[in-house]
């Protein structure tokens, strides 16, 4: 037991948090109604690594730590120019929510709200543009940027899919 806590802390240290929504979630049974808790955690290391996850639970606190446990599990890799912005725009959808995401010049900051800031703060995006359109789900807002964010490609990425040197494009 204490050898998997030994493993397990230095990991958790790394990564930063998020808890970007928790809500109370009502089952309507025959007995009466059954009350839980919903959370969602956005996890990343502000260097490019970032993941969302969802946990659900009788009590606040379990909520949250299942979901930053989904969190960790499903961590991605995304691009960025100079560690400080995306390589260009890019649209993410998730259910009704869209976000667009669009590189900024340097000293420009997070321009962005709600869910899609706490995902691309994570994530070690520092100059950026986003705007949420459609719904502005707390949960579809966070899925739709971080697939925005999973759809950039580097000049480098593209000229090996092609088979051609960087300069050739």
């Amino acid at each position: 037991m204490a050898r998997n806590d030994k493993f397990n802390d230095p990991k958790k240290k790394l990564l930063d948090e998020i808890v970007v929504n928790i809500s109370r979630v009502t089952k309507v049974t025959k007995g009466g109604r059954h009350m839980r808790f919903s959370a969602t955690v956005v996890a990343g290391d502000g260097k490019g690594l970032v993941g969302i996850g969802t946990g659900k639970a009788n009590e606040a606190t379990d909520a949250i730590k299942k979901a930053s446990q989904a969190a960790n599990k499903n961590l991605v890799k995304v691009s960025l120019v100079d560690n400080r912005t995306i390589p260009h725009e890019a649209i993410g959808t998730c259910g009704k929510a869209k976000v667009m995401i669009k590189p900024a010049p340097q000293g420009a900051g997070i321009v962005a709200g709600g869910a899609a800031r706490a995902v691309l703060e994570i994530a070690g995006v520092k100059d950026i543009i986003s705007k949420s359109l459609g719904s502005n789900t707390k949960v579809n807002v966070a899925k739709a940027t971080l697939e925005a964010l999973m759809a950039q490609r580097t000049a480098e990425q593209i000229a090996e899919m092609r088979g051609k040197k960087v300069e050739e494009l």
